[in-house]
């Protein structure tokens, strides 16, 4: 307001007599009635959406910029998303990703009518496309959708795949060079289109995930992996262990209970089948992170509750598959197994309503047993349940002991797992003999795990809640000098012998087993959050969002649209933006913002905005890239915030309306 008075005070000319003077209450009253309402206003398409909504401008902060040059876009080829109901009425001239299959007619199948709209002027229509009729994803969606209540833990712990091939052509530019990932070359416009409250603290939901995904990519690299390593104590004599098993934690997100079965088979096939000891799980990089499950929502069987931990097994949560039979009983059985702990194998049936599991089996963890307090409703037909239990440490200890027995394995003690690391001289239990004999000076087995790349898109394609608070947890615990400590032991082990002695940079002390400095020193929350609001301050312009997790799964955590804004064209611009881009949802098409489509059939943004969602009871929200029409690159964020009760049902076409509003530019 103050720039706009000083503006038009220049071109007002002076008066010499007062009585012929401008009130001052005139002149700002002109000022505030006209000019700045003018340029506040949002396009009419988002107002209208926010009236449907019953929502007020107040509500939702929005930024929409134009990123890096027309011709040399960074963002993936669009997907062109195909009606097959209305065959041979257009020709589409595209060219379909090698693993898409085609026919005669595929190239005469109508597009959506977005794109049919703006065929003319659309630069990449003769460029590179991917073609997916409709049909296909909305079966793809209705299959899962039918097989299980939690599509997106079905599709973490199982690695299904989603619609779109793999191997997606790069975007095609107009100039056909060469896209450099130097920072330098990315022409960046910083004029947003569109700029409401981009300063207003908000709470984001999921895409608060943006955040520490980027981080670890930056900090860790695309290409990095967790190691989890294997040592033992005593002797091995035979295919029999004199001691005890020690699994070293990594805090790999994505240790699923198949990856599980991988390792313990690579100890196996080291030698070992018989143990005379425990197996004790190392859990100490990370520190004091498990928090009560039912302390967010009171839904503490849901996965998205479940913890973090140095040894997160299949993201402690079990899959309950119904197998319905015609005598009033349904068969069950479970993924993983769980050893010393008692599943129903049985459950009678009713006629309801296929639901949750909390309605549809309502389970109780009990002290040595499962219990099903809720008969199975029969219209859940063949149905998987995802229910998360309580304790991440004592879940895998029962995995664990379940998998090695699977294995035709022996153990004579039982599983421990403990957020201390093995200390033989302070074990409660009595070592003589072959037992006594100190920890291997090498890992027996040192298993890597699916690299960060992988593990991103799971978290922002899927939403996985539990896998961020893993990355955003390793961030504190892996400082570039520990990498490169990491990387020279697993690719130096082989040269090392059994009289090695490494020297301990933490305590200067002479250590004579990799196991005492292979892994870094412990993190917890505090120090992991200050590593993210340190590269925050360092890296970037705008205040650090105040974090308190890193999933987003929380109430006392705030962003701003300006934060989410810079760190997107921050990342635009980088070396792993491919792998960062390819972790998002497609608009219309697969992830969290696959039903964009449903709600509004004819936006322009289906197959051209790869988007990070987020939802909570009051709390809607996006972020993301979109390509549009023109060929021109957008970085867009929206968030809503409202007491309303309804929000995440109402609020969402409000976003749906500023992706397509992006999408036409």
């Amino acid at each position: 307001m103050t720039a706009k008075l000083t503006t038009l005070c220049r071109h007002v000319p002076p008066f010499n007599q007062s009585k012929k003077r401008l009130p001052v209450l005139a002149l700002l009253s002109a000022v505030m009635l006209v000019p700045t309402y003018a340029q506040a206003a949002l396009p009419t398409a988002i107002q209208a959406a926010l009236s449907r909504a019953d929502l007020t401008e107040s509500d939702i902060s929005i930024i929409v910029t134009p990123i890096g040059d027309k011709n040399a876009s960074r963002l993936p080829a669009p997907i062109q998303v195909v009606d097959s109901s209305d065959v041979d009425s257009q020709s589409i001239p595209t060219t379909p990703s090698k693993n898409t299959t085609t026919d005669k007619n595929s190239s005469s199948q109508e597009a959506t009518q977005n794109n049919n709209n703006h065929a003319a002027s659309n630069p990449d229509q003769q460029s590179a496309l991917i073609t997916i009729e409709k049909r296909t994803i909305e079966q793809h969606e209705q299959k899962i959708h039918d097989y299980t209540d939690d599509p997106y833990t079905y599709q973490s712990v199982e690695s299904i795949p989603t619609v779109v091939p793999d191997d997606q052509p790069a975007a095609a530019n107009n100039d056909n060079s060469a896209v450099s990932t130097d920072k330098t070359s990315i022409k960046i416009s910083f004029s947003p289109l569109l700029n409401h409250q981009p300063d207003v603290p908000r709470t984001p939901a999921s895409t608060m995930k943006l955040v520490p995904s980027f981080i670890a990519l930056d900090t860790l690299g695309a290409d990095f992996v967790w190691y989890t390593r294997v040592y033992h104590t005593g002797i091995v004599i035979g295919d029999r262990l004199y001691g005890d098993l020690i699994i070293q934690g990594s805090g790999d997100p994505k240790m699923t209970h198949e990856r599980l079965k991988e390792l313990l088979y690579k100890v196996q096939a080291s030698g070992i089948r018989h143990i005379d000891g425990d197996i004790i799980v190392d859990s100490a990089i990370f520190k004091n992170v498990s928090e009560d499950p039912a302390a967010f929502d009171n839904s503490p069987l849901r996965p998205y509750n479940a913890s973090p931990d140095g040894f997160l097994v299949n993201f402690s949560t079990i899959g309950i598959k119904t197998y319905p039979s015609d005598n009033g009983q349904a068969s069950l059985t479970y993924k993983p197994r769980l050893a010393n702990y008692q599943l129903p194998d049985k459950i009678n049936t009713r006629a309801a309503y296929c639901g949750q599991a909390s309605y549809s089996l309502s389970p109780q963890w009990q002290a040595e047993r499962l219990a099903l307090n809720a008969s199975l409703p029969e219209s859940c037909g063949e149905h998987v349940f995802y229910v998360a239990y309580p304790n991440a440490k004592e879940f895998a200890a029962h995995v664990i002991a379940a998998k090695w027995q699977a294995l035709g394995n022996t153990l004579s003690g039982k599983v421990i797992s403990q957020e201390t690391p093995y200390d033989a001289k302070k074990t409660s239990k009595s070592v003589h003999g072959l037992t006594a004999i100190t920890i291997s000076p090498l890992p027996m087995v040192s298993y890597p795990s699916l690299n960060l790349t992988q593990q991103i898109h799971d978290i922002n394609h899927f939403s996985n809640n539990v896998m961020a608070e893993q990355v955003a947890l390793s961030i504190g615990a892996y400082d570039k000098a520990e990498l490169t400590q990491s990387t020279a032991i697993n690719n130096n082990t082989s040269e090392l012998t059994n009289n090695t002695v490494v020297n301990n940079q933490n305590t200067h002390k002479k250590a004579d087993s990799l196991y005492q400095f292979g892994t870094p020193a412990g993190t917890n929350y505090s120090s992991a959050l200050q590593t993210i609001n340190q590269w925050w301050q360092t890296n970037l312009s705008t205040p650090p969002p105040y974090l308190t997790n890193g999933s987003g799964l929380c109430r006392d955590c705030t962003i701003t649209a300006a934060n989410l804004s810079e760190l997107l064209t921050y990342a635009y611009g980088h070396p792993s933006f491919d792998a960062y881009v390819d972790s998002l949802g497609i608009a219309g098409v697969s992830g969290t913002i696959a039903a964009h489509s449903e709600r509004l059939p004819d936006s322009a943004a289906i197959g051209r905005a790869w988007i990070k969602t987020g939802t909570l009871n009051n709390v809607t929200s996006m972020a993301g890239y979109v390509k549009g029409l023109s060929g021109q690159d957008y970085v867009v964020v929206g968030m809503i915030n409202t007491d309303q009760a309804l929000n995440p049902y109402t609020a969402r076409p409000v976003l749906d309306a500023v992706l397509d509003w992006t999408a036409q530019r």
